[in-house]
């Protein structure tokens, strides 16, 4: 009889990492924390107006063991750093970090010659992964903010980019 060339179907496994990163994504653990006035609006963006729950981020937890992302949403002092140090170190790995706002981002009006009491910007205490731009930034933006850490855990777009003008 011969040799006969048999066809074999093709199996693919996705990577654990792929999976687990994919997992990761769509649930996501914001941490129930906020600092100044942008903490209004992540609170509005957690409201069945915006629906947060679709985007798989809608679980704010109250304990930073119990979170993966956490949200700074305002002004940062030299006062409080410290303690918003100390939640970022209880976060279990992997974590994230957003900034919410001009003051989280760059310390906002606050930053001028002569002032001691403002951080300027939370890249300063640990690292951030997202900013979200605006005083206060709308919901829509945090919702693109956490659109674009989704894409950034997992390595790939999620969502078609929509260019206006």
């Amino acid at each position: 009889m011969g040799t006969q060339n048999i066809q074999s179907p093709i199996v693919q496994f996705a990577q654990v990492d792929k999976l687990l990163d994919l997992g990761r994504a769509n649930s996501l653990w914001p941490m129930t924390f906020g600092l100044a006035c942008c903490a209004i609006e992540m609170m509005a963006t957690g409201a069945s107006r915006f629906d947060l729950a679709r985007f798989g981020a809608e679980v704010f937890r109250p304990s930073p063991r119990q979170c993966d992302v956490m949200i700074v949403a305002g002004t940062i002092n030299k006062k409080m750093a410290p303690a918003v140090e100390t939640l970022y170190d209880q976060m279990p790995e992997p974590k994230w970090v957003i900034a919410m706002g001009n003051c989280a981002i760059s310390g906002g009006p606050f930053i001028f010659d002569g002032q001691y009491a403002v951080v300027e910007g939370a890249e300063k205490l640990f690292p951030v992964d997202v900013f979200i731009p605006g005083c206060p930034p709308r919901p829509e933006a945090l919702i693109e903010g956490i659109l674009e850490l989704e894409e950034k855990v997992t390595g790939s777009r999620r969502w078609p980019r929509v260019e206006v003008g």
